[in-house]
């Protein structure tokens, strides 16, 4: 039986909207991907455990990894909050899985910064049971410490949890430690695969 339903954030209960981001600035295709893949596609963005980092570091970092296009990176990430925003079923979507039963918690790997440079995006947050956003923790997904720091913060039952994520690797990792999970793609599938799980979604 499942009674806990843990949440990735980005692209999931928050849209990430990198892409459409970098071209508001006027940037053709191709740079878009090369801005793309000095920051969020830069391993240390995704797989290395980078510890807690102000945003100045992070732009530092990205600039390193593409000092050519320095000034470009600095622009953009300018103000990264306005990168994200609330799906609107967020919050209806918690209130109702709670009050239903489930324990809601999140996983995610926002930076250190996200709950108050973010608040306008992330102000689902405060209605949820709690969570981890991993970078406070120096670890980040897939790395195996941060589901094991889950499990034991919140004594978890892993085969009575379930992991959404939009991110096929992070979800791999999960399943090693029993949780069930679900690749995120809509509310529409989530809820449909929710269901099969014999959750009330």
């Amino acid at each position: 039986m499942i009674t806990t339903i843990i949440f990735d954030i980005g692209n999931v209960l928050a849209e990430f909207t990198w892409k459409e981001h970098f071209e508001g600035f006027g940037y053709d295709a191709g740079m878009v991907d090369r801005l793309a893949q000095a920051t969020v596609k830069h391993p240390a963005w995704n797989e290395n455990d980078r510890g807690v980092m102000d945003m100045e570091d992070i732009i530092n970092e990205f600039v390193a990894f593409d000092p050519e296009i320095g000034q470009d990176i600095r622009k953009v990430m300018k103000d990264v909050s306005t990168m994200i925003a609330r799906n609107d079923y967020a919050i209806p979507w918690i209130q109702d899985l709670k009050k239903k039963g489930y324990r809601v918690l999140y996983l995610s790997n926002f930076s250190v910064k996200a709950e108050t440079d973010c608040a306008h995006a992330l102000d689902f947050v405060p209605y949820m049971d709690g969570g981890i956003f991993s970078y406070q923790e120096k670890i980040i997904k897939p790395m195996p410490e941060i589901y094991q720091l889950l499990i034991d913060r919140y004594e978890l039952v892993p085969e009575e949890c379930v992991f959404m994520d939009d991110t096929l690797i992070n979800l791999t990792a999960a399943e090693k430690f029993g949780l069930h999970t679900i690749h995120f793609q809509n509310q529409a599938q989530a809820i449909e695969e929710l269901r099969k799980l014999g959750v009330d979604a």
